[in-house]
Order: structure tokens, then sequence, then C-alpha cells
């Protein structure tokens, strides 16, 4: 076992396969879930998967990641462009980040275009729809593996 990733969800990804698919897919947040934990058991790593649509949960999760997790991917979803506590959570976490879009944001509405999250995060997936988080933790196995 490589160590424990908290797989962190922002804002109204709890309605991912219902809202907007033409941009977001069809797939819902339990499909991505079970492929993540498909993929992370192959990879060596555990999975703690998670969903909020409250800023202040995902803080409190990002403070327990400092104790029990080895890194952390995460779709801060509109916090992404609103959140310096979420940055600055994640400043005091000492692993690594991968920041997570399923959309292009930078082909959307320019007020999507800056993530507060990319100041810290170590890698950035966007665009590449739901398959972003399993790039991100085949990435972050790698980042993870010891020696």
């Amino acid at each position: 076992m490589t160590g424990t990733v908290f797989v962190l969800n922002g804002p109204n990804l709890n309605l991912l396969g219902k809202r907007q698919p033409d941009i977001y897919g069809t797939e819902t947040l339990a499909d991505v879930e079970a492929a993540c934990r498909r993929l992370a058991g192959e990879l060596g790593l555990g999975v703690e998967f998670r969903q909020s649509n409250a800023e202040h949960e995902i803080i409190d999760w990002i403070h327990e990641a400092r104790e029990r997790a080895a890194g952390i991917v995460i779709n801060p979803a509109a916090h992404s462009h609103t959140s310096v506590a979420i940055l600055d959570a994640l400043n005091a976490f000492e692993g690594p980040v991968i920041e997570v879009h399923i959309s292009n944001i930078h082909r959307r509405e320019s007020f999507r275009q800056h993530s507060f999250v990319s100041l810290r995060a170590d890698g950035v997936i966007a665009g590449c729809g739901t398959q972003g988080y399993l790039l991100a933790l085949r990435r972050m196995a790698e980042l993870t593996a010891t020696g």
C-alpha cells in the first residue's frame, strides 16, 4: 500500500450526470467513485472519496488529510474560483495535491479561468472528463511511491 489518497469533491458534483450533461457528461459521482476505487486498488492506493457543498467541510477534510493521507486529489468545483480558505488549508498540507476539473475551465467563462487551488497544486488536469480523476490517481501513485 503506497498510502491513502483523499479524493475531495466540491459543490454541485453530487448532481454529476444530471446537471448540464453536455458539459459534465452522464456519469454520476458514484460511477466516478467506483472507477477510482477500482484503479486505486490496482495501484496499491487507499481512497477516501468525499463530496460536499459546504466549503468548511472541505477545509475540515483537508485538515484531516494532514494526519491520514499521502496525497489529495481535489475537484473544488466553483470553490476553485473563490476560496482562499481552501488554498490556505491546502498550503498547510505537506503531501502532493492534484487539482481536477471535468470541463476545460480555460474554454469557459472568464471567471472560471482562474483557480486559487492551482497556486498550490502539484498538477492540474482539466477537460479530460471524469477520466481526469483516473489520470490524477495514476500520477498520485507515482508521487507517493516510497522507495
